[in-house]
């Protein structure tokens, strides 16, 4: 491209999320609680779910205009038959400086050596306790921590250094295991990230009130582990970063809630069913599965695509308000965290 395609807020497209499945083997209460997305929950038929091949192209087009930045997403990716095949065809797209994915850790024994294998770079897991009763009463399917901390052993053993850990952090249900969890994957292995419980989708049940709020998320380490600040690694960085004082590893805490960093997002986010958003917190998606399947040319594609770029002006948490937080909002089981 000649130009960087910028937003209304001159924002650049620089991170493109690709959800491969709606699908999850877990049904965390914060994301897709079982009251809702249980037996007879009607998920995306096959035909509906991009193909590889579909994905690959789209991402090929997202890349031609300014993406350096590909992060497969879910439901849970790692349920998606194969996947080591599209990692394989995204890690050959030239241009492409970044390639990861965000996992629950339940497959990785099985899938950890094949998707480094293939190409990818960088992996995320998702840990909410350490505590075996805790991290089971979260995931809703008595799925024990064991098996993930296997997991993620197995990707270390695969070659993925750092591996990022991911805790979502829920007043009243885990919040003890704050401390705990910094100790735990302390060091140069892991990069513990802290989320604020965010009010995503229609289905949680969120409330201000069940938010343990950053500050004191690094307050409640640094009484026990000395932190202190640390700069960002580049512009749309979503944690802030803080080292330990005496240099063993970091931590990061992502803030959407009570410290908003819309002003620096550069994600477009890709549904499984091929939608295109704009914004995690976003009502509706553009329809990309239609034109690329009725033979439209990547020039077409692209076009759409910019056109919707250039008039994004979504900044949710910012402006997070009783109205606006009630509004419909897709789930994020289907366009990914």
């Amino acid at each position: 491209m000649t130009s960087t395609l910028l937003d209304q807020l001159q924002r650049p497209l620089r991170d493109l999320r690709i959800s491969v499945t709606d699908r999850c083997n877990f049904r965390c209460t914060y994301c897709m609680p079982k009251e809702v997305f249980g037996h007879g929950y009607d998920f995306l038929p096959k035909e509906e779910v991009l193909t590889f091949e579909e994905i690959a192209r789209l991402a090929r087009i997202f890349v031609e205009l300014g993406a350096e930045k590909l992060r497969l997403t879910g439901g849970e990716p790692t349920l998606r038959r194969e996947l080591h095949r599209l990692v394989s065809e995204l890690a050959a797209i030239r241009g492409v400086h970044d390639l990861t994915l965000t996992t629950n850790g339940s497959r990785l024994v099985e899938e950890a050596r094949n998707l480094r294998n293939a190409g990818l770079q960088r992996l995320t897991v998702s840990v909410d306790a350490l505590d075996d009763v805790t991290f089971r009463a979260m995931n809703d399917v008595s799925f024990p921590v064991h098996r993930v901390l296997r997991g993620i052993e197995a990707a270390r053993e695969a070659g993925f250094a750092p591996i990022k850990i991911n805790m979502v952090v829920k007043r009243g249900v885990n919040e003890a295991q704050i401390v705990p969890m910094a100790r735990h994957f302390r060091g140069p292995d892991s990069i513990l990230r802290f989320i604020e419980y965010m009010d995503v989708g229609n289905t949680n049940g969120w409330h201000m009130a069940d938010v343990v709020p950053a500050a004191e998320i690094v307050a409640r380490i640094s009484a026990a582990l000395p932190l202190e600040p640390m700069t960002a690694n580049y512009r749309g960085e979503v944690a802030r970063r803080y080292r330990y004082r005496d240099g063993d590893g970091e931590i990061g805490v992502i803030s959407s809630v009570t410290q908003p960093f819309c002003g620096d997002c550069t994600r477009a986010r890709l549904s499984a069913d091929g939608r295109l958003f704009t914004c995690l917190f976003a009502s509706t998606g553009v329809d990309l599965r239609t034109p690329l399947r009725t033979g439209a040319g990547d020039k077409e594609i692209a076009a759409l695509i910019s056109s919707v770029w250039r008039q994004r002006k979504d900044r949710y948490s910012e402006i997070r308000s009783s109205e606006t937080a009630t509004q419909p909002k897709a789930e994020m089981s289907l366009l990914g965290g």
